[in-house]
């Protein structure tokens, strides 16, 4: 597609990096608004959203080198090439949820209602920066022959060129949008919600990322079990979201019986 959206003078500016802070700005501003419905402090939220911004970013870039080890211990130096593609989504969020959680607890806020007030942000925030995967070429389908399969021909993309293959990155953008619109409409209309909200993020992103897997024609690690590392951690993501929204709900049903 077109990896590289403009070059001024010497300094060349990337479609993907461009995307990414695109998904940023806007995911902050959903989270802002967000917030402002539950009342929570503005600059306790922007605090932690620059925390989050960082660990995130360090968290999916650690992953991604270690899914591809053998390739960066050759070229250790592009390990810092982040403008380039190459992060792994499930890496940053548990570094970001590990670090979040440690400071909203420090500064005295419920972590479940931070946490919901960030899942629809998050949605959208990824269904916005899997556009910089598509223009990019990372994160690239398998062959297909249907009419709606993309060539890539930009030799400085990083997906295989001249062939047909699935727009993986564009079905996953379409639903993480989906999920944060859902997510975004529960919020509204819950007065009160204690992490259901972001459990069910984590869920339904747990489903929709396994499934996108299976269309993946990207390098994507070491197969555990037939399965990708991705795919293990969404699995895993999956069991434990749907128990702890289980226990809640069962537990709001039985404190208004």
């Amino acid at each position: 597609m077109f990896p590289i959206l403009l070059h001024l003078g010497p300094l060349t500016i990337r479609t993907y990096g461009a995307l990414v802070a695109t998904a940023f700005l806007a995911a902050l501003q959903v989270a802002r608004m967000a917030a402002h419905a539950r009342r929570i402090g503005e600059t306790f939220l922007l605090d932690l959203v620059a925390i989050l911004i960082v660990s995130g970013l360090l968290g999916a870039r650690i992953l991604y080198v270690l899914l591809n080890l053998s390739y960066f211990r050759q070229h250790p130096w592009e390990s810092f090439k982040v403008w380039e593609g190459g992060l792994v989504f499930y890496g940053g969020f548990l570094l970001a949820a590990l670090v979040g959680t440690i400071f909203i607890r420090y500064r005295g806020y419920p972590v479940d209602d931070v946490a919901d007030c960030l899942a629809p942000a998050l949605a959208l925030g990824q269904g916005i920066g899997r556009w910089g995967c598509f223009f990019a070429g990372c994160c690239y389908g398998k062959p297909t022959t249907l009419p709606w399969g993309v060539t890539f021909k930009d030799a400085a993309s990083l997906a295989p060129l001249g062939v047909s293959l699935h727009p993986v990155q564009i079905y996953e953008s379409l639903g993480d949008i989906l999920i944060a619109g859902l997510l975004w409409s529960l919020l509204l209309h819950r007065k009160e919600s204690r992490g259901e909200i972001f459990w069910l993020y984590v869920l339904l992103y747990g489903i929709l990322r396994f499934a996108m897997e299976t269309l993946r024609g990207d390098d994507r690690g070491a197969m555990i079990g037939g399965l990708a590392p991705s795919q293990v951690i969404a699995l895993a993501a999956i069991l434990i979201s749907g128990s702890i929204l289980l226990v809640k709900t069962t537990t709001k049903h039985d404190a208004h019986a």
